[in-house]
This record gives C-alpha cells, sequence and structure tokens, in this order.
C-alpha cells in the first residue's frame, strides 16, 4: 500500500523556502505567498521555531514578534551536505580557476525537480560584479543555465521544465547551443547582465549541471562572447571528466 505524504511536512517545507527567499517575512504575508490558511502557517512557524529551523526578528518597539528569518540550522545542513556532495568537492576548485582566469563570476547550477537552481557560487572581486546567490532560482527558458542543461536533454526531459522545445525560436536557440557547445543570455533575466554556460556531463553524456560565467554586459559583449564560450566549455568538460558519483 503506498504511504501517503505528511501535509503538515510539506507545508513546514514550503514556509522555510518562502521564508529563506523573503526573509524578514510575516505570517500574513506568508500566508498570501503561499496561498495557505493563515493559521496553518502559524503552526508551521512555531514548529520550525521550536525546531530552530527559523528564528524571530527583534521587534524595535519591543511587541510581539512579526518576521521571521532562516536560523544558521540551514547553513551547518546545507555546508555538511556540501562536504559530502562528489560534484560540488570536484567543481568548487574549477570555479574558483575560472573566475581567476576571467575576472568575473562563476556559478553551478543544477535541475532541482522542475526548476534550475545554484548550488554553488564564486564572486567576481571585482567592484561592480554579478552577484547571484547559492539557491537562487533560474528562469529556465531565459538563464544560460537552464539553455546549456536542455540543450544536452533530450526534447521529452526538457519539456518537464515548463518549456517548449519545439517552439521555433527556442529549439533554434537550443541547437545554437548545441553547435557552439555554450549557451548565451545577454540581459534576458538582469538587465545589464549577460552569461555563457555549458553543460556538465557525466560518463553517459547526460547532463548533471550546468557551470556559468556571469558578468556585466559592458565587460563581456559580443566581442568577448565566443572566448569566454570557450573557456566555460572547457571548463565543463574537464569538471565532467574528473568528478566522481
Amino acid at each position: 500500500m503506498a504511504v501517503k505524504p505528511l501535509s503538515g511536512v510539506s507545508r513546514a517545507l514550503d514556509v522555510v523556502e518562502a521564508v529563506a527567499a523573503h526573509q524578514p517575512v510575516g505570517v500574513t504575508e506568508l500566508a498570501r505567498l503561499l496561498g495557505q490558511d493563515k493559521s496553518a502557517v502559524q503552526r508551521s512557524l512555531v514548529t520550525l521555531h521550536a525546531s530552530k529551523w527559523i528564528r524571530p526578528v527583534d521587534d524595535p518597539q519591543g511587541g510581539r514578534v512579526g518576521r521571521w528569518e532562516l536560523s544558521t540550522r540551514p547553513l551547518v545542513i546545507a555546508a555538511e551536505s556540501r562536504r559530502r556532495s562528489g560534484l560540488l568537492i570536484h567543481a568548487r576548485p574549477m570555479l574558483q580557476e575560472l573566475s581567476e582566469q576571467t575576472g568575473e563570476t562563476v556559478i553551478l547550477a543544477v535541475a532541482d525537480d522542475d526548476r534550475i537552481v545554484s548550488v554553488d557560487v564564486v564572486e567576481s572581486r571585482r567592484m561592480v560584479r554579478t552577484a547571484p546567490r547559492p539557491g537562487m532560482v533560474f528562469p529556465p527558458a531565459t538563464s544560460a543555465a537552464g539553455i546549456a542543461l536542455f540543450a544536452a536533454m533530450p526534447d521529452g526531459e526538457a519539456a518537464r521544465y515548463g518549456v517548449e522545445p519545439d517552439e521555433p525560436s527556442f529549439a533554434a536557440e537550443l541547437e545554437r547551443t548545441r553547435r557552439r557547445g555554450w549557451s548565451l543570455n545577454a540581459g534576458a533575466v538582469q538587465a545589464g547582465a549577460t552569461s555563457i554556460g555549458a553543460a556538465v556531463l557525466d560518463v553517459d553524456r547526460r547532463p548533471i549541471a550546468a557551470l556559468v560565467l556571469s558578468a556585466p554586459s559592458d565587460r563581456l559583449g559580443p566581442d568577448q562572447y565566443q572566448r569566454a564560450g570557450e573557456q566555460v566549455a572547457a571548463a565543463a568538460a574537464t569538471l565532467g571528466g574528473t568528478a566522481v558519483y
């Protein structure tokens, strides 16, 4: 007999993700964001606080707790997960090396259920830079990470992410990415920012991650696309050849 998921646990996990994305945030706003009953969200908040997953934000007026933020517990667990993850362990030096070579921000992103999510970031040391954070969700159809991953996937698998691989303009973009070996997002996700990505493939040639170079568009313009694309593609190929899963 199939075991049913616990709705209370699912709700609490939804609340954790919403707090992470919108912190500091109150129960009324969380209920609106999640489309859930306010009293049910409040119960989840109380449970998460008791388990030390979230903490109250101090009220400057000394009144009731109105807003919440994540505690350090998710960071501790994430750090342990990162330490144990073969992909992240092998990818980190590659991200650092590519960032040093280019002087720009480098991101590792993966397909997680129906989302494209950053799992590690090495920021540029320059004063003006792009600064995505680990855990950021990228638009599937327009981000360099998404396009790189979809170009390496069978069309049927790509459709799981809400994209239409047969749509003419998107299909043409995927074909360009396959032909040159890297993807391009020039301001489609964030105005003034350009990203170039390449899929990291496992031994069976399946995409397991995307390596992305991200920079202000005035530093990563059309004249730099080819060189940057070759650097990202080479780094992704090296990572795919050395990582252990």
